[in-house]
């Protein structure tokens, strides 16, 4: 790719990112061009479809996360490291409002932009629950296809406005329940009857 070329996709890819994160996944593309002050043939000559541009802004935050499951399994207890992992994983995917739906389909369809960036972050997630339950410090009945969906879960969860403010919380009653003998925050999951707001 020609210098000036890599220019305009690496400032293309800089305010899709900022869209995206404003707007979501279903981000209007229009919307990018405009704002990155070119045509929206030239958007679509780098990115003929969302999702091909959706892939782009997504891989280096899903190789790092690979990267860091990596680093993790050589650097944590199991448990500690899938906890880690989990709570990245759940930020990240908040980071882009709407985007946790695409992956999920994305896991099924090989011809998605996204799916093997998809299934290389569940592989990763996948061997640190492995290692976990190996290591007898998670529940054996849970599979990476689960990990994937909870991290889902969570994400949606956190994106309600209602309960937003209880996404803490609720992963940590989560982490608990994937674990073995781990207390939830310190026993926080025994909350007063009255805080059910």
């Amino acid at each position: 790719m020609r210098a000036d070329a890599k220019k305009n996709y690496d400032h293309l890819l800089a305010v899709a990112r900022a869209v995206v994160k404003e707007q979501g996944a279903d981000a209007s593309l229009r919307d990018i061009a405009r704002r990155a002050d070119v045509g929206l043939g030239t958007l679509y000559r780098h990115f003929p479809t969302r999702e091909a541009l959706l892939e782009a802004l997504l891989r280096t935050s899903l190789d790092e996360m690979t990267a860091q499951a990596a680093e993790l399994e050589t650097s944590s207890a199991p448990d500690d490291a899938l906890v880690t992992w989990l709570r990245e994983a759940v930020a990240f995917t908040r980071n882009y409002h709407g985007i946790t739906a695409l992956m999920m389909a994305a896991l099924d369809d090989p011809k998605s932009a996204l799916h093997a960036s998809c299934v290389t972050v569940r592989a990763a997630g996948t061997r640190l629950l492995s290692r976990a339950q190996a290591a007898g410090k998670a529940r054996s009945d849970v599979d990476g296809t689960e990990l994937f969906a909870l991290i889902a879960a969570l994400a949606w969860l956190g994106d309600q406005p209602s309960l937003g403010r209880h996404a803490d919380h609720l992963f940590e009653i989560v982490a608990s329940a994937i674990l073995t003998n781990r207390a939830s925050n310190g026993g926080r999951a025994q909350r007063r009857p009255r805080d059910r707001s």
